[in-house]
């Protein structure tokens, strides 16, 4: 009897091991999502003031407030996630894990604009 007992904690240990990975797998996910979330907030917020300075005046309170807001809360639940994250990394690794996890992607960064194309002379473009 104490050979299936043996296999039994094996099964529960493996078990629980890999909802571990995937519990902490889920969490990478809505950390990543969170952070695009606030990314995309504070591009939101940036793109009212360009387009207001642009314009000649200034973003009114009210809609800089609601930005404002927006982001706040989107990069809190961001910091909440990453925290949960790490302390489950930590955890996994005081419970005997033999390899940590990797770190969530990086958020994606804007892509940088292109310089504009010099004039085309009329040497360039041949008879």
């Amino acid at each position: 009897m104490a050979i299936w007992d043996k296999v039994k904690q094996s099964i529960d240990k493996a078990g629980k091991a890999a909802q571990d990975v995937f519990d902490e797998g889920k969490l990478r996910i809505d950390a990543y999502r969170a952070r695009e979330q606030a990314d995309k907030a504070a591009e939101t917020l940036g793109y009212a003031v360009f387009h207001a300075a642009e314009s000649g005046g200034e973003l009114e309170t009210e809609a800089r407030t609601r930005l404002m807001t927006a982001l706040r809360e989107r990069e809190t639940e961001a910091r909440t996630l990453e925290k949960e994250l790490a302390a489950a990394r930590a955890s996994a690794a005081a419970e005997g894990a033999t390899e940590p996890a990797p770190p969530p992607p990086p958020a994606p960064e804007p892509p940088a604009p292109e310089p504009p194309a010099p004039p085309a002379s009329p040497e360039q473009h041949g008879p």
